[in-house]
Order: C-alpha cells, then structure tokens, then sequence
C-alpha cells in the first residue's frame, strides 16, 4: 500500500494551508483528521472525523510516513483553562501513542512561542521556559510528550516548531482584526506604538517546517517567525502604506482602551471582537527570534511580501 501523511488538526488555519500544498507537492495520500469539518474540500484529501483526546478507537490501515500534530485549542480568550489542558497534553499523548501503533517514525508538532511567557527580553530556542497561561503551560507539557516519544526509539524524527503570530487568509486573529479596523479608517494604538510583535506570514512557516522536516538531525527545536523585529507600528504603517493610506491612527492611554473594550465586549459594537485580553496583548511585547533557523538557513520572507501575498489571496479583503 502506498505511504500516507496524516494530519491532526486539518480543518485548521495552518492544518487547511498544508493540506493544500501537500495536494500539489506530494504524491502520497493524504489523511485529514479533525472534529470539525474542513473548511475545504481538496481531491486527494481522505477527511476523517476524530477526537484527538481520545484516538484509542480511531484507526488507518496501510503504513504513516509522517504524522503532524496541528490539534489543539489555542485561542485565548475563549476557553476554561482545563479544555486547554484536556486537548492540548492528552492529545500529544494520544497522537503519540497512535504513531507508535501504526509505526510512525516522523512527528511535526507545532507548540507556541507562549511557552516563553511574556517580557520585554528578546528570546530565542535556548530563553527559559516561563508560560503564564493555561495555554502556554500545556504546550510546554505536550513539547515534553513529544520529546519522551522521540526518546523511546532512536530511529524516530521529531520536528517541534514554536509559531509566533501566524497571519494569512483564513486566519481571523489579530492581524485580521487590525486590518478590519483599518479598512474603517482608523486604529487605536492602546498606550505604546513600540511593542514588538514576532510574526510570520502562514505560506512561509510552511516553507520552514518543511525545511527543519527535512533535515537530517534526529530533533529539531525552533521558533517559527521571521528575524526582523517588527514592532506594532510598524506593522500598522506597513498595511497603511501599501494598502489603506486614508487611515488614521491614534495613541489612548491603555486605561481608556481598556474601559472602551469592557463596554465594546459588552454591546459587540463593530462586530471586530474587541475583549480587554486582546487589547492587552497588544501592549505585550513577544519579542521572540528564529535563533535555530538564522543559523541553518538563509532564506527568509518579509512582511511586505506576507501582506502583498494575503491580498492577492484574498482579492483584497484580508479575510
């Protein structure tokens, strides 16, 4: 039987994305499991429902060439602190455990760069592990399931990749909240201009995971975003430039962006998901750099090329 690729947490933002490239780059089936359904139907995908906190009845027949773990709960806020615990740590059991019935040799597993925890310090692979959030603690947990899988066979190849802010078409998050605001004419920065944001455009962390994948070392660690050190503003100043020149930005003390988030939240005005936890990431810095890949590769994307290549895909809506 032909060799397959598996895929938990396909019908996710960075899970969709890779089942494409897949579909055009690779000849072997590919398998997408989730409990959600796809976003997108491809020929060539095998759609599977399953519950990665519980793979004990969940089965495939033929041989797995490789395994990548995208499933997880990560949105914060949004969820009780123990749903990022029961489907981040027992799914990194579960998945393992499946690779080990099914004889798979290879993981992908992406975790978080929350796992640093927040500060103002720059941070690479090598920083401390310091999370301050059910999130951040559970994929420092799952990292370690990981680990102890790839420790227990030494023909096995484990790939964990910390991803900063993951922007692209169908990604809904921050950077597509920014552009919503901007496509009405404004954005508020609340309190500084200066907090630097690690980010990377979905189609170049892609092209990183598939590098690291190939390598030949047993284990790669490394953090998934680019080496420039953009800092919100000039990310702001970026999409005004190049995209919404009309619109205009402003600086309110974080008490009164907090203060207008908490009646905002409260009435959904705009409709742009305003919540005082978003407001408050955006004054936290994740100044986070690739250490492993600045010194393994030197082909690297920005972030005028990331936007340039969202808005083509989107026919410039950044949706």
């Amino acid at each position: 039987m032909p060799k397959q690729i598996v895929v938990f947490g396909g019908s996710g933002f960075i899970g969709t994305h890779l089942a494409r490239r897949l579909v055009k780059e690779s000849e072997t089936i590919i398998v997408s499991v989730d409990l959600l359904p796809p976003r997108e139907r491809l020929v060539g995908v095998d759609y599977r429902i399953g519950d990665v906190r519980d793979l004990s009845s969940f089965s495939i027949e033929g041989p797995v060439e490789c395994i990548y773990n995208f499933a997880a709960i990560h949105r914060t806020p949004g969820h009780p602190n123990y749903a990022y615990y029961e489907t981040n740590i027992a799914g990194a059991i579960e998945v393992t455990k499946f690779a080990e019935r099914v004889g798979c040799r290879q993981i992908i597993f992406t975790s978080s760069i929350s796992v640093y925890g927040p500060g103002e310090e720059t941070k690479d692979e090598t920083a401390a592990l310091t999370p301050n959030s059910a999130y951040g603690y559970s994929k420092m947990l799952a990292e370690q399931v990981h680990r102890a899988w790839l420790e227990r066979d030494a023909a096995r190849l484990l790939t964990v990749v910390r991803p900063a802010v993951v922007f692209g078409a169908g990604e809904h998050g921050n950077f597509t909240r920014m552009a919503d605001l901007l496509k009405k004419g404004f954005f508020v920065y609340p309190g500084r201009t200066d907090t630097i944001k690690a980010c990377i455009y979905v189609e170049d962390l892609l092209d990183t995971i598939e590098y690291a994948r190939t390598r030949t070392e047993t284990f790669v660690l490394f953090n998934g975003c680019y080496p420039q050190r953009y800092t919100i503003s000039q990310i702001v100043n970026t999409f005004r430039k190049l995209y919404f020149p009309k619109a205009h930005t402003f600086r309110i003390p974080l008490w009164v962006v907090l203060s207008g988030a908490r009646i905002l939240q409260a009435l959904d005005v705009f409709h742009i998901g305003i919540h005082q936890d978003r407001v408050y990431k955006l004054v936290r810095s994740t100044d986070v750099v690739p250490g492993w890949l600045t010194a393994h590769r030197n082909k690297y994307g920005t972030l005028e090329l990331a936007l340039a290549r969202w808005y083509e895909e989107t026919s410039g809506r950044f949706s």
